[in-house]
């Protein structure tokens, strides 16, 4: 059994969330909650609940709002070449949505992702640069918005990394140093910047997690 503990920090906001996980055999359950769960005393807000095979599907079940989450996962050999393939849809929500991935070779990915409810259709090219790979490029295509969105990717011995986005849309540009360490749990910085707006400071978000073995 494990249990992880998570804490997000905005300026203007912060949160928390904990979950408890425990294995039967090659099926997984999960609980959560979050903060809300104790805000105004014991409630059932913020409550989760989930069961998983990986690689096989997940449902999740969202107590307050009594609402389910399917996701069925499946791989084929497609040209000879592994093709994932995604699908996801959310009751109450009525939204489906399917996801598809071919990889060509270790250091090459290209996937696919469409909405039916909204129409929405996202391209991306994955591309692992060196021979421990440890540059990531991935330039995404929004087929809807006729924009891209890109991204780059530094990984470090250690467990560290860094990472830069921008989304020509939005004119959003941001940067995340994270650590993920085995022992002492995973920690996130990210600063984000409207390249549209002057005189704004860039935005602020720490999110820290430990895990727990039970």
């Amino acid at each position: 059994m494990k249990a992880s503990l998570k804490g997000r920090y905005e300026p203007d906001k912060s949160s928390a969330a904990a979950t408890l996980t425990f294995d039967a055999g090659d099926t997984r359950f999960k609980a959560s909650i979050t903060d809300a769960t104790f805000a105004k005393g014991p409630s059932l807000n913020g409550l989760g609940l989930s069961v998983e095979k990986p690689g096989s599907f997940i449902i999740d079940y969202n107590v307050p709002q009594q609402d389910f989450r399917f996701q069925f996962m499946n791989t084929l050999q497609l040209l000879e070449k592994p093709f994932s393939l995604t699908y996801t849809h959310v009751l109450g929500a009525r939204q489906t949505a399917v996801d598809g991935s071919v990889a060509f070779d270790p250091a090459n990915k290209l996937s696919a992702n469409y909405n039916f409810s909204s129409g929405n259709c996202k391209v991306k090219y994955v591309y692992a640069h060196g021979e421990l790979r440890r540059t990531i490029l991935e330039p995404i295509y929004d087929v809807s918005k006729n924009t891209w969105d890109f991204s780059v990717t530094r990984k470090f011995e250690g467990g560290d990394s860094l990472k830069a986005t921008y989304q020509t849309s939005s004119k959003l540009l941001g940067l995340e140093w994270s650590r993920d360490s085995k022992l002492n749990g995973c920690f996130k910085v990210c600063a984000s910047l409207n390249m549209m707006e002057t005189n704004v400071m860039p935005k602020l978000m720490v999110e820290s997690t430990l895990n727990y073995d039970i």
